[in-house]
């Protein structure tokens, strides 16, 4: 093989891998706008339907970096790395995170929902088993509840699984949530 043979070898693959990196990175980068595109989507959703900002800004940030994720996935595929061994390491990973994180996202999950449909509001008076009181906080893992000089912090989760009675300050009627 003369000098001009190996150099248009070279120049072969360099230019065939050079189009594989190219096509990644701009794989990549579709993701990462599409990411940032569903962020503020969701951002608008928070917006324009006075729902919770800040539950909503976490999901537009998870959307994102899942998106990110998909993305890098697909790019590592384009320049021919076997990425099977890596989503099922991360089905592994997530499936561990996910029994180890389950009260967690267990009440995150109900904040979610509590922040959402509204059982129950700010300054309304509730019954949770043998606790009641002012509803002072609600955010993703607790809510918390005023009693005569004590705050009570309460599981998110703990809400889904107990009745709430609602007492109306008005009609002194008692309702289950």
């Amino acid at each position: 093989m003369n000098g001009n043979q190996l150099f248009a070898k070279i120049f072969d693959l360099t230019t065939q891998f050079g189009q594989k990196w190219i096509f990644a990175i701009i794989l990549l980068l579709i993701f990462w706008f599409g990411g940032k595109i569903l962020q503020a989507f969701v951002t608008k959703m928070a917006q324009r339907k006075n729902l919770n900002k800040d539950f909503l800004h976490l999901i537009g940030r998870v959307v994102k970096i899942v998106m990110v994720l998909l993305g890098s996935i697909t790019a590592l595929g384009t320049l021919g790395v076997d990425v099977s061994a890596l989503v099922a390491g991360l089905g592994l990973t997530g499936f561990a995170l996910g029994f180890a994180l389950k009260d967690i996202v267990s009440n995150l999950i109900a904040g979610a929902m509590i922040l959402i449909h509204h059982p129950f509001r700010l300054d309304d008076f509730i019954a949770v088993g043998e606790f009641e009181g002012t509803v002072v906080d609600i955010d993703l893992r607790y809510t918390t509840i005023q009693d005569e000089g004590r705050k009570i912090l309460i599981p998110n989760s703990t809400l889904f699984k107990k009745e709430i009675a609602l007492m109306n300050p008005e009609s002194n009627n008692t309702q289950a949530a």
